[in-house]
């Protein structure tokens, strides 16, 4: 089972601007990217931290409905 990179918060917002997300604001240290649908739209906010902890990255995964595989070395 590949293991998940050791990501910088601005690394996880390249690839959710990959997958239709835009950066909306910035305060302080998160950064918030936005994903609007037909329905609903998407808030995630990113720490913008050199590296992200695992559990950290791991809801931004989940609340983005990016395959982890992305994230994945």
């Amino acid at each position: 089972m590949p293991k998940l990179k050791v990501l910088s918060g601005k690394e996880v917002c390249e690839i959710l601007k990959r997958y239709g997300f835009e950066e909306v604001r910035r305060k302080g240290s998160h950064i918030v990217m936005q994903k609007k649908l037909s329905d609903t739209t998407i808030t995630i906010p990113v720490p913008d931290h050199k590296e992200l902890k695992k559990g950290t990255l791991m809801s931004i995964i989940r609340q983005a409905g990016i395959p982890k595989e992305k994230f994945e070395k």
